[in-house]
């Protein structure tokens, strides 16, 4: 997914996205060492996984990896979901472009 390059990228994250492979869009979560210790690190993929539930209705027609970026953890709220929403609504325009082809 990542050596095709289809990305979107904003300050807190990227996302890679490919083509669903089953019925139900999938999503990864990566968060690397440079986000902090273990501590931090669960807590934010704990928040993530919580900003995906309110922003993916898991019908879409993409699987995403998404890659938390440190200046995350500097974000409230508000912040981190717009993010996270705009960076799905490009992809799920992309998606859409594609099939009318």
């Amino acid at each position: 997914m990542i050596s095709r390059r289809k990305s979107f990228s904003s300050p807190a994250y990227i996302l890679y996205v490919q083509p669903a492979k089953e019925k139900k869009a999938r999503v990864g979560i990566s968060v690397g060492k440079k986000l902090g210790n273990a501590v931090i690190r669960n807590r934010t993929k704990r928040q993530v996984r919580a900003l995906i539930d309110s922003v993916y209705t898991f019908d879409e027609s993409f699987d995403s990896i998404l890659i938390v970026r440190p200046p995350f953890l500097k974000l409230d709220y508000q912040e981190r979901k717009e993010m996270l929403d705009r960076l799905h609504e490009k992809a799920s325009r992309k998606f859409r472009e594609g099939k009318k082809r």
